[in-house]
Parts: structure tokens; C-alpha cells; sequence
């Protein structure tokens, strides 16, 4: 992987590396599908930006990727880094992420959002209905810890009705991509580190949830086998793993 390095930091992805795939992005998005974006005002035009996106199929990381008017570095399962898609994750800046709970990744994610970079991450996990009631910590630890702006990012259409977790969407159909407002986390006065993340990942999980539900409300396109995110409830606990954000399962 190209990258750089930064005293007492893993390496991270060199900055060229966000630019020269962004055409193939476009391409998917708008040439092989026909993907309606909303939204992109929300994005801040410079500064560290996290997007956390709702995950119902393995296309969700590219299909973010290309409608995002700002490039980002999306965090992937390493398993995904072999062969000929291993070259291209790695040449367009993508970082791999260690399933057994190695924090690696998220120390990267956090040195790019240091130097005002974007990342992008699918924080449910595995790919499942994408109403986002359960995420991991992964993406508040990030948040918190970096200051950056949290863009909940809503993606549908990638999956539909009762097709397979591993479908791939036949070419030309409609996918949609909205992103929603921005917020931020931060670590509270005399909170602990423990509840920080806990609040930080439920502000961001009901946030994310409640966007998808706006996006399915207003594009009409249901999640797969038709299901709706359900309100999210104080009670909901959400998976405290960092660091297994785009498993794709």
C-alpha cells in the first residue's frame, strides 16, 4: 500500500490514493447504475468528515464512495485485501481492518482524520436489513477522538425485497445515496471513557437509524425483504466491538 508515516502512528494511505479511483466511482454510480444522490450540501467542503452509512450489500462501501463529492478512505475487512481487489483496495488508499479486534485500523482512520482527511464507515457491521439498530463502537471511539463531523449517510437499493446478501444488483438499476445532516461527539465533563463511547455510538446510531428512515419514507425504496428501521429505544444496547465496521457478511 502507498502510504506515509507519521512518528509513532501506523502508516496511513498516502494522499494521492483517494484521487485517481474517484472516476471508477463515478463510473459505478452513474454508468453501470443510475444512483440519485441528496444531500451533498450537508458535507463539509474541508476538514476531517466521518461518514457512517447503513450496510445491506457489499456494494455499499463502492457505491458511497463514488456519489461522496469529497474522496474518502473507507475501512474494509482485511480478508477483502487478495488478488486483484486486494491491489485496487490498497491503490486507492482503502484500509483493512483486523476482525479479531485489532485496533490498527481505527489508529489509521483517526491519523487521516488528523490531518483533515475523510473516512468512511459502515459501522453495522455485516450486511443485514440496514436499519442501523445496532452499530458498533468503532465509529464513536473515531468520532470522539478525532472531533470530526459525523455524516450519517443512507444507502438503498443495493439490495431489495428477498435477494441473497450476496446479489449483485443487476446494471442500470436505481440505487440511492442521501446524506444527512452532520453532528459531532465529544467527551463530556467528568464522564468516563466507557460512557463516552456508549452515548457518543447511540447519538450516532439513532442518528444514522432516523435518517434511513427519512430516506426510505421519502425515495420510496424499502430496505431488503421489505423491512422498516424500528425507533430506536434507551434500552437498545449496541455492540461494543471497534473496529469490524465493513465486514461485509
Amino acid at each position: 500500500m502507498a502510504t506515509e508515516k507519521h512518528a509513532g502512528a501506523p502508516n496511513v494511505p498516502a494522499g494521492w490514493t483517494r484521487f485517481w479511483s474517484r472516476p471508477i466511482g463515478w463510473i459505478l454510480d452513474h454508468v453501470v447504475y443510475r444512483t440519485i444522490v441528496s444531500g451533498k450540501s450537508n458535507i463539509p467542503a474541508a476538514g476531517p468528515v466521518i461518514f457512517a452509512g447503513n450496510h445491506i450489500s457489499f456494494l455499499d462501501g463502492p457505491v458511497m464512495f463514488g456519489a461522496s463529492p469529497r474522496p474518502m478512505h473507507i475501512l474494509v475487512k482485511k480478508e477483502m485485501f487478495k488478488g486483484f481487489l486486494g491491489k485496487v483496495l490498497k491503490g486507492s488508499g482503502q484500509i483493512p481492518v483486523d476482525r479479531a479486534g485489532d485496533r490498527t485500523a481505527l489508529h489509521v482512520g483517526k491519523q487521516l482524520l488528523d490531518t483533515g482527511r475523510c473516512v468512511g464507515i459502515l459501522p453495522e457491521g455485516t450486511r443485514g436489513s440496514g436499519s442501523a439498530e445496532s452499530i458498533s463502537n468503532g465509529v464513536a471511539w473515531l468520532a470522539v477522538n478525532s472531533g470530526a463531523t459525523v455524516i450519517p449517510v443512507a444507502i438503498l437499493g443495493t439490495r431489495t425485497g428477498d435477494e441473497h446478501r450476496d446479489h449483485i444488483p443487476t446494471p442500470r438499476r436505481r440505487l440511492y445515496v442521501s446524506f444527512g445532516e452532520p453532528l459531532t461527539v465529544q467527551r463530556r465533563k467528568g464522564e468516563s471513557g466507557r460512557a463516552s463511547m456508549d452515548r457518543a455510538a447511540a447519538e450516532i446510531r439513532d442518528a444514522l437509524a432516523g435518517h434511513v428512515r427519512d430516506a426510505v419514507r421519502i425515495t420510496g425504496q424499502a430496505l431488503p425483504a421489505g423491512s422498516l428501521p424500528a425507533e430506536p429505544t434507551p434500552q437498545h444496547r449496541q455492540t461494543a466491538v471497534a473496529g469490524i465496521p465493513a465486514d461485509h457478511h
